[in-house]
């Protein structure tokens, strides 16, 4: 072997060297990058929300205490941390120093708990902020002394500007879209006797002369406060008495975008039904157009978020301005100038709900890193902006729109790129990013929706994946036609044809995959529903990540490398059909991984286990044959059915429209009503009644006399008429025996009246108003149980019934009661403890209205009641064997 020329000169290292050892001449030596996800502001936001979600349903007291002790958690850990930055001393240089060198002065190393107190430190102030932040804020909410009003039920005149798009909404007691919800900010309030100046929020559910107010009107309007749940933002809800006196007009600003949005509208009216519709939703987030079955169809699909105006839409609008903006060769200043404007302009043109709030805060923060050179990480910038927004508004922490938002962002922050680079080897970059964002997306929101929604939404990927392309299109075009409408209202009927027909693509998708069977998978609701979704999804993440440990755990080598996507076995396989893609054998595991592998299996089973009674047959199927009593799910209504023999029973109310309440009948397989009680005549209790009626001999048909809304109770009466039912005025003291089962009236409102000659059925009462206390109430006692029916019984309606109990001999316990008003706020505390029943039955489903309330719930558990409700339970029947109670079909009350 010859040697190197110049071996000799090179002193041995021991070592080999190699082209890696040692870089080529010239080139400066670079380390690796490495990057890390920055958690640092994480804990201070999750801090921040978890205060501000305590804060604003919480008792002014509390909240001072709790302010006090952040104040002085804040001061320790601040003198703490003064104190570990302050602690130098000297120390010596190895070696000896030249004569008149200096002496050098170093820091003590850093203390290792020096970050984590400094990370408490923060978290401490936040908490502060928010805290600080929120009592300033209690204290403006509650000025003019609204909350007091409305706890008396008081009628009042209030002044205030409208700062929540009017929506109509279906009344749930006429059946018709006769009711307009918004919701007013209050500068001066006017009650008993006083006028003050106000401030707050209250929520206004009035008539559809409410319909064509315009965002930042200012009007007076009077009418009846109610008290607003813990934790709304709005102090109260105003029951309006008649149409708003307009008082002021909106700001010059608002005035042009109320134009813009209603120019917007004219636009598009010629388009098809769907793109007419979902259009205005996609460019501004106005989604009056949209119909109950093109909702409901995106929510099954979990495409509502292209009418929730948030990031993907600020995304692509700041994606367009800067795409303007490069081709113009712009400089870095006039770029941020410009896209700070369009940003400012986007959120009056959507209006600043809480998505929108975060989306825009994420953008200031991303340009002001632009501005300066030093481009903002997304996770930092997130969880900055969660804390200042909940400092500057504390009730976006229980805002779903803003958790949503915020938690999808985070998702796509930290989980798409991780996502793709699995897929990319699989299916290619394009299409692994494509099928990531929406992936990730969904996985992260489905715990939370199940809070709004009981269920999962099976097709909501591909349903994403598909309508996705449309999105860019309908978006940048429908702003456009808003933009160009008011001054050239051809070119925006142009502009508004092709991105009417992108939003035609997504309805279109949406109905399509909405369509198809099993679109959702029901789910338990509720924090045990979110909570085992969550686990459930983790167990599914850490199997899909680590399939390679769980193929070896069951015996299975995988014989190609990690990262390297189809393996050439399986193409060879395919081409050769050969049977053998791999090879396989045993390889033994140890205890730890075998442990790992029994906990995954536990936790996915047990949400599984958990989910189980949401995924039996329809309603009613499974109850068993000796039921005694049964709720029928019916949605938000009621309906209670009670046997009174094979085939037969007697039935309170039916629910609103549909076949909900017939159904239920026809799975309990009862042919014949003894008896049917319509306790009043809202659309939530009668709304059923042709499902029922059909099919099925009723006996006796019991009605309440007051004839609110005249409309329905005349529309009930028709159809009993028309078929030949009896009908008879419920009075107080009527009963009846029906097989073993006894019933009697004790309460019934107004009473009867004489009957009309002219048509030979009852005449009812007239009166605007009064149908909830006028509601039937009913007791039935069957061989083993007693149950009482309360209808929507308000507060004196309850009081009347609790003094009627007392006076009863034997007094007014019962086994079973059917709580008044879909769990309403409005409980009488001396009916409950009267009553004192075993079970409390609360039937309800999903509404805007808040129910049931917790304050409903925690007085009839306060009185040694097991509470069951239709909305978590579906369908159930409560039993009796033994002796003992029991509940059917229900795994979470």
């Amino acid at each position: 072997m010859r040697d190197h020329p110049d071996s000799s000169a090179v002193p041995s290292t021991g070592r080999s060297s190699g082209p890696s050892d040692q870089p080529p001449s010239g080139d400066p030596v670079r380390p690796a990058r490495v990057t890390a996800t920055d958690l640092r502001l994480v804990p201070a936001a999750l801090a921040a929300w978890g205060s501000a979600w305590w804060l604003t349903a919480t008792e002014p007291r509390a909240v001072l205490a709790g302010t006090v002790v952040s104040t002085a958690l804040v001061v320790m850990l601040g003198m703490l941390l003064l104190l570990a930055d302050r602690r130098p001393r000297r120390v010596r240089a190895a070696g000896v120093l030249a004569p008149g060198s200096p002496k050098l002065r170093t820091s003590m190393p850093r203390t290792p708990g020096r970050p984590l107190l400094g990370q408490c430190t923060l978290v401490a102030a936040c908490v502060l902020a928010v805290l600080l932040a929120g009592t300033v804020h209690l204290v403006a909410r509650d000025r003019g002394g609204a909350s007091d009003l409305a706890a008396q039920g008081a009628t009042v005149e209030v002044v205030g500007r409208v700062v929540g798009e009017p929506r109509t909404a279906t009344n749930p007691w006429s059946g018709a879209a006769d009711s307009v919800r918004t919701t007013l900010a209050m500068d001066a309030l006017e009650g008993r006797g006083a006028a003050t100046p106000a401030g707050g929020q209250i929520d206004v559910l009035a008539g559809l002369a409410w319909a064509d107010l315009a965002y930042g009107s200012e009007v007076r309007a009077s009418g009846r406060l109610l008290p607003a749940d813990p934790g709304d933002k709005a102090v109260a809800t105003l029951v309006a008495t008649g149409p708003p006196t307009v008082t002021g007009t909106p700001v010059p600003a608002l005035g042009v975008v109320n134009t813009l949005r209603a120019d917007l509208l004219t636009a598009s009216d010629g388009l098809p039904a769907d793109a007419r519709a979902l259009l205005p939703g996609v460019a501004v987030g106005d989604t009056s157009r949209i119909d109950d079955q093109l909702d409901e169809a995106l929510k099954t699909t979990g495409l509502t978020h292209v009418t929730a105006v948030s990031g993907g839409h600020f995304a692509i609008v700041v994606a367009t301005v800067t795409a303007l903006c490069a081709t113009a060769r712009a400089p870095r200043g006039v770029r941020v100038v410009v896209t700070g404007a369009v940003m400012a302009g986007f959120v009056l043109l959507v209006h600043p709900d809480p998505s929108v709030l975060r989306a825009a805060a994420m953008g200031v923060v991303g340009l002001v890193g632009i501005g300066l050179g030093r481009p903002s990480r997304a996770l930092p910038a997130l969880a900055a902006v969660v804390v200042v927004l909940l400092v500057l508004d504390p009730w976006l922490a229980r805002s779903y729109g803003f958790v949503l938002s915020s938690v999808a962002t985070a998702a796509l922050v930290l989980g798409t790129q991780p996502v793709v680079r699995r897929l990319t080897p699989w299916i290619g970059k394009v299409p692994a990013f494509a099928l990531a964002v929406p992936l990730t997306a969904q996985l992260a929101c489905a715990p939370i929706l199940v809070l709004l929604d009981p269920s999962v939404a099976t097709y909501a990927v591909p349903a994403n994946l598909v309508a996705a392309p449309a999105l860019v299109p309908a978006t940048v075009l429908g702003v456009l036609a808003t933009l160009v409408a008011p001054w050239f209202p051809g070119a925006g009927v142009v502009l508004a044809w092709p991105a009417g027909l992108a939003s035609w693509w997504i309805a279109a998708v949406a109905r399509f995959f909405a369509d198809l069977p099993g679109a959702r998978l029901p789910w338990p609701g509720g924090a045990g529903g979110a909570a085992a979704l969550a686990v459930l999804t983790v167990v599914g993440l850490v199997l899909a990540w680590r399939w390679r440990w769980v193929a070896g755990l069951i015996g299975v080598r995988v014989p190609w490398s990690r990262g390297s996507g189809w393996p050439h076995t399986w193409r060879t396989a395919v081409r050769a059909n050969v049977r053998e893609a791999f090879a396989a054998r045993r390889r033994r595991a140890t205890l730890r991984l075998l442990v790992a592998w029994a906990v995954l299996a536990a936790l996915a089973a047990g949400c599984v286990v958990y989910a189980w009674p949401r995924w039996i047959a329809p309603a009613g199927r499974d109850v068993p044959a000796d039921w005694a009593v049964v709720a029928c799910d019916v949605g938000q209504g009621d309906g209670l059915a009670v046997r009174t023999g094979a085939g037969r029973g007697l039935m309170v109310d039916v629910g609103p429209a549909g076949d909900a309440a017939g159904d239920c009948l026809d799975e309990l397989g009862i042919e014949r009503l003894d008896l049917l009680v319509l306790t009043h005549f809202h659309a939530d209790h009668v709304g059923g009644l042709d499902a029922v009626l059909d099919g099925r001999q009723v006996d006796r048909v019991l009605v309440t006399g007051l004839g609110d809304p005249a409309g329905q109770a005349a529309w009930v009466l028709d159809d009993l008429s028309d078929r030949g039912v009896p009908v008879e005025v419920a009075e107080a003291g009527t009963g009846g025996v029906p097989g073993d089962v006894s019933w009697e009236v004790l309460q019934a409102g107004l009473g009867a009246t004489a009957p009309s000659p002219q048509r030979g059925r009852p005449a009812l009462a007239e009166a605007d108003g009064g149908a909830n206390d006028a509601s039937i109430a009913l007791l039935v006692t069957t061989p083993q149980l007693t149950i009482v029916a309360l209808g929507d019984l308000e507060d004196s309606g309850q009081e009347a019934l609790d003094r009627t109990l007392r006076a009863r001999a034997g007094g007014g316990e019962v086994d079973v009661v059917k709580v008044a008003h879909h769990g309403s706020r409005v409980q009488s505390p001396g009916l409950a403890a009267t009553l004192s029943p075993a079970v409390a039955i609360v039937s309800s489903g999903e509404n805007t209205y808040g129910h049931p309330t917790d304050a409903a719930l925690d007085l009839y558990e306060s009185v040694g009641a097991v509470v069951l409700r239709t909305d978590r339970c579906g369908t159930f029947a409560l039993v009796v064997r033994e002796g003992a109670l029991a509940v059917a079909g229900c795994e979470d009350g």
